[in-house]
């Protein structure tokens, strides 16, 4: 029986073998894999961003889903509602439920009710999208603002944003909407109103955000490296963009998932009060509000308050995911 001699561990030489697939075996992960590693675990938050994308799918190729089904979300069918039993209801069970419409019927007209969620589904991700981008917009710039330069400005922004964020935005919005004239700015009828909402959902959201982005600044101004920054040299306008910027993303991102359910429901709220989209065009609000006069028929309220409850949800779980991933001590000491 041989025996193999024994290798001096300090003795690079010995074994380069040994050295070189050690080296090979440790790899470098940037905190963005990382947190990628931890989201790909987390299945709740795997499935809400699938939901969402087929939400935005659906969305983006509404016309041709609805023409593939042979229908139209303005199209009557009176011939399929019951106009002698004075109900008024659609002919069938479960709402008039069929292959060709999937959903059931709206009552008295008859429209069908999966058109009308799937053109909806556009008007509020839309507003959502646009409004939650502004908000991200002038929150991240302001927040950035007020937590590295401190002093006065900080307090100017921060009294801002207690301000905005004690606006009655509801009856501004109730108010606004009541006066606006169906012409205006070169735009007119629902692109003017799906502006304005974009605007005021915006625009009054922003100190929400606002508000976390400060918080992290003046966390990260007193980091290390910024201070390493300034020591060799680097001008404010190169910290902020360079060094600050950057770490920022995580919280900026995690954020935005969580902001635009809220202005899903916001302008959901807005459509169900009668000052969001006019009629015609589909909006799950509109539609909800429509629903409320006919409580006997639950079809017509359940679709697209399921619509919305869906959506919500699957951005709140991504939103939760998101967190979770970039911030693992701050999810556990929420525990």
């Amino acid at each position: 029986m041989t025996t193999r001699p024994e290798v001096d561990a300090g003795d690079v030489s010995a074994d380069p073998g040994v050295i070189t697939a050690s080296s090979a075996a440790i790899e470098g992960r940037s905190l963005w894999r990382i947190a990628w590693m931890r989201l790909r675990r987390d299945r709740a938050a795997l499935a809400g961003a699938l939901v969402i994308l087929v939400l935005l799918m659906i969305a983006g190729f509404a016309p041709m889903i609805v023409k593939a089904l042979g229908t139209s979300p303005n199209e009557f069918h009176q011939d399929l509602i019951d106009t002698e039993g004075g109900t008024m209801a659609p002919l069938g069970s479960f709402g008039g439920m069929s292959w060709d419409h999937p959903m059931g019927l709206e009552p008295v007209n008859g429209r069908d009710i999966f058109s009308r969620v799937v053109y909806g589904s556009r008007i509020s991700l839309l507003i959502a999208f646009f409004a939650t981008l502004l908000s991200v917009a002038i929150g991240t710039t302001l927040g950035v603002v007020a937590g590295f330069f401190g002093g006065w400005v900080d307090a100017a922004i921060s009294r801002l944003m207690d301000m905005f964020l004690a606006f009655p935005l509801l009856v501004f919005a109730i108010a606004i909407a009541g006066i606006m004239p169906d012409q205006a700015l070169g735009l007119e009828g629902n692109t003017l109103r799906v502006t304005l909402l974009i605007f005021i959902i915006g625009f009054f959201n922003w100190p929400y955000i606002g508000r976390i982005i400060r918080g992290q600044t003046l966390s990260l101004r007193e980091r290390e490296y910024v201070d390493a920054a300034r020591g060799l040299g680097a001008r404010r306008p190169h910290i902020l963009v360079v060094e600050i910027l950057p770490n920022l993303v995580g919280p900026i991102l995690v954020y935005t998932t969580l902001l635009i359910p809220a202005n899903i429901i916001f302008e959901s709220g807005l459509s169900f009060l009668g000052v969001g989209i006019r009629p015609p065009t589909a909006s799950w609000g509109g539609m909800l509000s429509d629903a409320v006069t006919f409580y006997t028929m639950p079809h017509f309220m359940f679709w697209p308050g399921l619509a919305i409850f869906v959506t919500v949800l699957s951005f709140n779980l991504l939103g939760d995911g998101l967190r979770d991933a970039v911030d693992p001590k701050g999810s556990s000491a929420r525990r």
